[in-house]
């Protein structure tokens, strides 16, 4: 528990910088627009007012999902980062039609350019700071399990590459003098931003509403399956939940019959230290321990079972469909 407080209090510090840099960098493309007249350097701005505001609101989920669980929230304030991250990812559809409807208008009423190679400056310097920020936001997210720094890391680093394609949509119209360029470029950030805040809108929906990460339950399986040691019969009904930065394992774990209590405890504290190094240290078992059966003989590789009943015949390989299966596997005189 104490690890999991001091990612949460760690995450909260990282996400404290972005809010607070993003509100510098909003100042800086505010002021590239005002020298430049550029609409698309405008869309920019634009958008990170959506980075600030999505910064403060991903701070405050934050500063909840790092509550420790109480009466009314047994496991924890976790859920508050999905609903941070739906509403960035709102903010951010919501700027990407704003950008869209004000290239649009642009193209049709193009205005005059100046001052290009202040605006390009001011904005690429803005580019690299944000492309930095991600990374580490990500970083961190990935580490922690944190789907608020997650988010935010992703809408950074493609404020990044969005400036970058701006950038490159300038030094065209500088080239050219065409002034419609200035409006397309727009335009196709606009559709890049759309594009964006839906993938962070259906990661954070999933999350809500607890749908199952099929990419990391076979990761965790895979893991599992070449690193089990050999009282480890079988596993099945196995659950992931995320809640915030903290993983709930839940699933059962079949063992020999004859262990006793403490012996069946030091194989499923032999699975949480496995999935701990490979999954972060913030994470919550519930297994259950069933004593295999006399069938089970068939696929147990135990070397030296003292109740042996039937010879071993085949390994079942853990995958992700009988892992996720509610009953205890075996084997049948078909597969041979």
């Amino acid at each position: 528990m104490k690890k999991t407080q001091n990612a949460g209090a760690s995450n909260l510090q990282l996400q404290r910088t972005l809010a607070m840099v993003s509100a510098i960098l909003l100042i800086a493309k505010f002021w590239a627009y005002y020298a430049t007249n550029s609409v698309s350097i405008l869309t920019d701005a634009l958008e990170s007012i959506v980075n600030v505001v999505a910064g403060f609101i991903g701070l405050y989920s934050l500063y909840v999902a790092a509550k420790p669980r109480d009466v009314d929230h047994p496991y924890g304030h976790g859920k508050a980062e999905f609903i941070s991250a739906a509403v960035e990812g709102t903010l951010v559809l919501s700027a990407g039609i704003l950008i869209i409807y004000t290239a649009i208008r642009n193209i049709f009423h193009p205005v005059p350019i100046q001052k290009l190679d202040v605006g390009i400056y001011l904005v690429a310097g803005t580019a690299i700071i944000n492309w930095f920020l991600g990374y580490f936001s990500l970083q961190q997210g990935r580490r922690n399990n944190s789907l608020a720094l997650i988010a935010s890391g992703k809408h950074l680093q493609t404020d990044t590459y969005s400036t970058v394609a701006i950038i490159v949509g300038l030094l065209l119209l500088s080239a050219t003098g065409f002034l419609w360029i200035d409006g397309a470029v727009a335009v196709g950030f606009g559709l890049f931003i759309i594009y964006t805040g839906y993938k962070i809108l259906r990661v954070s929906l999933a999350g809500i509403m607890d749908e199952a990460d099929m990419v990391l339950l076979e990761k965790m399986v895979d893991v599992l399956g070449k690193n089990r040691p050999e009282n480890w019969v079988d596993l099945h009904n196995l659950r992931v939940i995320k809640y915030g930065n903290v993983l709930h394992l839940d699933c059962h774990l079949t063992v020999p019959w004859y262990l006793n209590i403490h012996q069946a405890h030091g194989e499923i504290d032999t699975l949480g230290r496995l999935v701990r190094t490979n999954f972060g240290e913030s994470l919550e078992m519930f297994v259950h321990s069933d004593g295999c059966q006399y069938f089970q003989c068939h696929i147990c590789k135990k070397s030296d079972c003292p109740v042996r009943q039937h010879d071993f015949t085949k390994t079942v390989d853990w995958s992700l469909d009988n892992a996720l299966q509610n009953e205890k596997h075996g084997y049948r005189e078909s597969e041979t």
